[in-house]
């Protein structure tokens, strides 16, 4: 069984090292991208806000699996970032647990729509936020941490 949880002291750094970790190994992206995950990070904690923002962490038999976050870009738009789910918990339903809990804090916020950034060779995520309804509105070339990469964005209006 999955369950979700608000973040406790250590989580945000293990949210950095596995993105890190992770995109290093099957994607092939350089340290700039764990730099990249630090960033948001950094700027969740420096202007959190409990009432229009969260960030959970899956766990799968007492153990981390999965994170996302919703985090503020306007009065009106919330921002799903860092979605990541463990090869080991792929298939357990670890990424529509975190989506939908994303999409329902968002509802509950009063956000008018959620809008996310990605990469089109991250199939299986791609796969799950049109499942949930985004829409893909962008897309440019991106080399930010590994040539050739396209990015995008996504919107879900609520």
């Amino acid at each position: 069984m999955v369950t979700l949880r608000a973040t406790r002291p250590g989580d945000l750094g293990w949210i950095i090292q596995r993105h890190g970790e992770l995109y290093a190994a099957e994607q092939g992206w350089d340290h700039r991208f764990e730099g990249v995950v630090a960033g948001v990070v950094a700027d969740y904690v420096k202007t959190h806000d409990p009432a229009r923002e969260a960030c959970w962490i899956a766990e799968h038999q007492g153990a981390p699996v999965g994170s996302i976050m919703l985090a503020k870009e306007t009065e009106t738009v919330g921002r799903l970032r860092l979605l990541l789910v463990e090869p080991s918990a792929r298939g357990l339903g670890v990424g529509e647990a975190l989506i939908a809990a994303c999409i329902a804090r968002a509802c509950e916020a009063g956000y008018a729509e959620i809008v996310l950034w990605t990469q089109s060779i991250l199939l299986p995520a791609r796969r799950l936020y049109a499942r949930f309804g985004f829409v893909l509105e962008e897309s440019w070339d991106y080399d930010g941490f590994a040539d050739g990469l396209v990015s995008e964005s996504w919107r879900l209006r609520l």
